[in-house]
């Protein structure tokens, strides 16, 4: 299970926010590059970065902050946040970014996903955002009538890495991780899943390290490292122990 710290993006710089609510958002480090190398340092093994002024926009808004992460650290990045073209999918991923989250575009343009799928085995991810079962798109603004299972089924057979799936309601709330709703998901497609979404303390840690969670890759966290309600040292102690006993 691997655990992957968040960075969102609002006016260069890196917020949190409640539920996906642009009006509600505290700003944890206005330098998101430094915040990328204290992740690195903490010794976590991958960054998850969501472009959230491009997610409303439907294109990269802040690109230059992401460049500038990707010249700080070398950990792997997987970004999302505006990704609706080709030609968006293949920029950012000639920068550097190791695997880009396609989210809205899945719901409108799925043989979008599928084309880049194939061109980029590994590389693609689709982002799967709900609020009560239901899909959220274009920076959870609106929503869409199709359900979770519905949409991931969809990609199963299109190559796609894997899926991200976030609980809205959950997201920036601190309230723990929809792990019931990411586990029927696992079971219910052949793709890998990352969950996401309300993340809050090291008992949502141990609980992801339980027998059933082995279905899940792993897990975003966010606001609870920046509040300090999880200690980074202390979580990535108990992930390699679980691991050091798998070996």
């Amino acid at each position: 299970m691997i655990l992957i710290p968040a960075i969102d993006l609002k006016g260069g710089e890196c917020v949190r926010l409640v539920q996906g609510d642009m009006g509600k958002a505290t700003v944890f480090n206005a330098d998101p590059a430094a915040q990328a190398e204290i992740f690195a340092c903490q010794g976590f093994d991958y960054l998850h970065i969501v472009d959230l002024d491009g997610a409303f926009a439907g294109k990269p808004v802040n690109e230059p902050v992401v460049e500038a992460i990707l010249a700080r650290v070398t950990l792997p990045v997987q970004l999302g946040g505006g990704i609706r073209d080709l030609a968006t999918i293949e920029a950012w991923l000639g920068k550097g970014v190791a695997r880009v989250i396609i989210g809205t575009a899945a719901v409108r343009d799925p043989k979008l996903v599928r084309s880049a799928a194939r061109r980029y085995p590994g590389r693609i991810a689709v982002g799967i955002d709900a609020r009560d079962g239901m899909i959220a798109v274009e920076g959870w603004a609106k929503s869409a009538e199709m359900s979770v299972i519905e949409l991931a089924h969809r990609f199963e057979d299109a190559g796609v890495a894997v899926i991200v799936y976030t609980d809205i309601a959950r997201d920036g709330a601190l309230k723990g991780l929809n792990v019931e709703a990411s586990l029927a998901l696992a079971d219910a497609v052949s793709l890998p899943v990352i969950a996401s979404g309300g993340l809050a303390s090291l008992d949502d840690v141990e609980r992801l390290l339980m027998p059933d969670c082995a279905k899940l890759e792993g897990a975003i966290v966010g606001r609870a490292l920046y509040d300090g309600r999880l200690d980074a040292k202390a979580a990535l102690a108990l992930v390699r122990a679980a691991e050091r006993n798998l070996a």
